[in-house]
């Protein structure tokens, strides 16, 4: 019986051994890389690198982060990178643009992602989009706009349809003439287009622009960014008084833009690849949420003019099933409009 029990705890301790780590101790002594969509200095990489200084005090093992810019294509480079080539073993964090996964709805081809297998860890803040002009353009006002009559160049980072094109709906409404420029590697390099007067201006989301453009907003009058359309309305002098789309548009137009916005309630989503370990999801889900609470981590957002309501993996997938499941008509509608369908 004596050498039984000795062989039993023998076999025991060998089985310990041998076992795999787990989910607590994987990440010891490891690097978490947070891969980022667009160019340095944009308000993706502004977000990731403030998360990456507090994500890995909530992290059993405490792994180093690693903020790396991967842009390239409005981010579908590194969502394909998240998708198809990083390993499932969580320690690869990409966040890239919501905008995929609306021209994945709408049948874009060159987007061969399926939004659905992504594991999903949350994001900083629902977006309001915003556009702005350069004063040197000579332009202030979406009223201004409307009767100069001038073709507007804006800068895009991909086409069609993405986040920073919702002139579109406005040239359908009112006749304006916004051209979309594509191609910009994010925010930072639209910005430099802009105070270099290669553009005229641009629409992204409020909650970067205060923050990534405050220099630009705080400009002498004549090389000013000046914004004149928003999505909701905020508080901050800039934007407080200037139309909301919701003012503008109607009917049909106004119905296929809230549709295209639901892209916005999700912006920056943070993925992981598709077959990740639910334990090192789970708690890479529980470290985000944790930051997103941090007493500090706030403190110093506010600070920076970051806004932050936390967006659950629960709500992004509502988001999702919201975006594929418009209705026929104004999938069509936006099919249309943004370019991904030719009217006949």
């Amino acid at each position: 019986m004596f050498r039984r029990i000795v062989l039993l705890a023998a076999l025991l301790a060998l089985v310990l051994v041998h076992a795999p780590a787990g989910a607590e101790d994987f990440y010891k002594d490891k690097a978490l890389r947070m891969l980022v969509g667009f160019s340095p200095g944009g308000g993706y990489d502004t977000y990731t690198r403030y998360i990456a200084r507090y994500i890995s005090k909530y992290i059993p093992g405490k792994p180093t982060p690693v903020v790396q810019n991967m842009p390239g294509a409005g981010s579908l480079i590194t969502a394909n990178h998240i998708y198809k080539r990083a390993k499932p073993d969580g320690k690869t964090l990409g966040v890239w643009s919501p905008a995929l996964i609306f021209a994945k709805a709408m049948g874009d081809k060159k987007v061969r992602i399926e939004p659905a297998e992504f594991e999903y860890i949350g994001t900083p803040t629902s977006d309001s989009v915003a556009c702005g002009l350069m004063a040197a353009s000579g332009l202030k006002s979406l009223d201004d706009v409307v009767k100069s009559g001038k073709v507007v160049t804006m800068g895009g980072t991909r086409a069609p349809g993405n986040t920073t094109d919702p002139f579109l709906f406005l040239n359908k409404e009112l006749g304006t003439r916004f051209k979309s420029i594509p191609g910009y590697g994010g925010t930072a390099t639209i910005r430099l287009a802009m105070e270099s007067g290669e553009i005229d201006g641009a629409c992204w989301t409020w909650e970067s622009m205060r923050v990534t453009a405050r220099g630009m907003l705080d400009a002498p009058p004549d090389k000013r960014l000046i914004p004149f359309i928003i999505t909701k309305r905020h508080p901050d002098p800039e934007v407080k008084d200037i139309p909301l789309f919701s003012d503008v548009l109607k009917g049909e137009n106004l119905a296929a833009f809230n549709a295209w916005n639901g892209q916005n309630k999700i912006t920056r989503v943070y993925t992981l690849p598709p077959g990740t370990p639910k334990d090192r999801v789970a708690i890479l889900r529980k470290a985000y949420k944790s930051v997103m609470e941090d007493p500090d981590f706030l403190a110093e957002a506010k600070k920076a003019k970051l806004n932050i309501d936390y967006v659950s993996p629960q709500d992004i997938a509502d988001a999702l099933h919201s975006i594929n499941n418009m209705p026929p008509k104004i999938k069509e509608y936006l099919q249309i409009l943004t370019g991904f369908k030719k009217a006949k």
